[in-house]
């Protein structure tokens, strides 16, 4: 363990401080020039990447793995992938795979993979007491898609604090769920596990045999503590921050924390009626899984004997996700509001405005291109897999695909029996629902704008 700490700590230098790193013949290269020429997309990227190849090799280590254990490199690298796109989809049951200290750097990766490589790497810089520079705080602002770069280093430190405190309460409460089942100090490890995997939305349980919650699903106490976490986590650090701040004054509230509580609890009513009324569950089980299809991951009956119906409501509470700034991924909560009210105000030819605010004129074009990017990717990934397991139906390939894009981690049953192409496919998938479509399209180019204006043509429309 302290091996991987002392790696962490000099990868996120690597990143994020002037450091020299010794080659050839005791030359010394700067990386700084290098690393200061990427743009805040790539350098995200990368730094999601280098972890999750750093977290599938510490998986493999027999310090990680069980005795008797026969891990293969392509499902540590899809556990790791999992864990840092704080997903869920596993296959290979994590209590039965690894060993407690495997177990800890699994909750490492999905601590890193929920905070952000930037938030975490930002934060160490912080608490090393060394200045943030320019290129950190343009990082933090891509990946936490803030308007402007003021007050990032206070808001770092409030992210860390509040996850802390969450997970730390989160650790008590479940605490007193699993010690009825388990020793004290097994109870401990599975709820302080637990927290970290419900506040992050990664649905990663340690309790074996690929059982999630399903144990726990007529517990009320363990479903709402879990709900609470998941919500909490989903919600994203700005609204945490403004009805802090606000002291759960509504009106004092901004448009865009108003937005997402608002869109939140509909659709968590919206989903646990709609689940209820296509499958044969109870209400709180309904519950649970609306909650949970909003990029939690956790389970506590049988995915694939829920009907037709109530897979495609899973399938649109998992594409539609968790809100920005959150732990979760899917298109977001805001996206799909802004786009209700841009068809609203086309159809009515009134301005986009709610809460008494008006709706920014490029958020409509912004939430339909976010939006017609996931419904490709998903889109080419069924059809994809569909091609490499033509065994499976379409609509667990459908629930699989738009699972991993949301990094929810539901599943039907189909993950331990994919092929190695579509667990690659699936890890690609991963990776991009948890950076966004975005982000990923400017890796290679992004201009800063076009220099000549061009008249305006017709086209038809509709």
């Amino acid at each position: 363990m302290r091996t991987f700490l002392l790696y962490l700590y000099f990868y996120i230098l690597l990143i994020y401080n002037n450091v020299n790193i010794l080659i050839k013949g005791g030359e010394i290269l700067r990386i700084k020039k290098f690393v200061m020429s990427q743009s805040p997309a790539r350098i995200i990227a990368f730094g999601f990447a280098a972890t999750i190849i750093l977290g599938s090799l510490i998986l493999m280590l027999p310090i990680s793995l069980n005795d008797g254990v026969n891990l293969k490199y392509i499902d540590s690298l899809y556990t790791a992938t999992s864990a840092v796109c704080v997903t869920g989809l596993i296959t290979v049951d994590p209590a039965n795979t690894f060993t407690p200290f495997g177990r800890f750097i699994l909750a490492v990766l999905i601590q890193i993979g929920g905070l952000g490589i930037t938030s975490l790497g930002t934060g160490i810089i912080i608490a090393m007491g060394k200045r943030v520079n320019f290129k950190s705080r343009s990082l933090v602002k891509e990946a936490l898609n803030l308007n402007s770069g003021k007050g990032i280093v206070k808001f770092i430190k409030e992210i860390f604090f509040t996850t802390i405190s969450f997970e730390l309460i989160g650790t008590i409460l479940s605490f007193i769920a699993f010690s009825k089942d388990f020793s004290f100090a097994n109870a401990l490890g599975i709820s302080a596990f637990h927290s970290i995997a419900a506040f992050n939305n990664s649905g990663f349980d340690i309790l074996g045999n690929f059982q999630s919650l399903a144990e726990y699903k007529n517990n009320v106490y363990l479903n709402v503590v879990t709900c609470m976490l998941i919500i909490l986590g989903g919600i994203g650090f700005f609204v945490i921050k403004d009805i802090k701040t606000n002291k759960l004054k509504w009106k004092s509230l901004s448009m865009h924390s108003k937005v997402v509580i608002w869109v939140t609890v509909i659709l968590i009513i919206f989903g646990a009626i709609m689940i209820k009324l296509t499958n044969n569950i109870t209400w709180l089980g309904a519950l649970f899984n609306s909650v949970s299809a909003r990029t939690a991951g956790f389970s506590t009956f049988n995915l694939s004997n829920f009907s037709n119906a109530g897979i495609i409501v899973m399938i649109v509470l998992m594409f539609i996700g968790a809100s920005p700034g959150s732990t979760g991924g899917g298109i977001k909560t805001t996206t799909v509001f802004v786009l209700f009210k841009g068809i609203v105000s086309a159809a009515t030819n009134k301005g986009e405005k709610a809460f008494k605010y008006a709706i920014p004129k490029n958020a409509f074009r912004k939430a339909a291109v976010v939006t017609v990017l996931g419904i490709n990717v998903v889109l080419i990934g069924t059809f994809l897999i569909s091609i490499f397991e033509p065994q499976l139906e379409l609509r667990d390939i459908l629930f699989e695909v738009v699972s991993a894009y949301g990094t929810v981690g539901l599943t039907t049953g189909i993950t331990t029996s994919l092929s190695a192409a579509s667990k690659i496919l699936s890890m690609i998938i991963m990776f991009i629902g948890r950076l966004g479509p975005m982000t990923i399209v400017t890796l290679w180019y992004f201009s800063r704008g076009e220099r000549v204006s061009y008249p305006e043509g017709n086209i038809s429309i509709g």
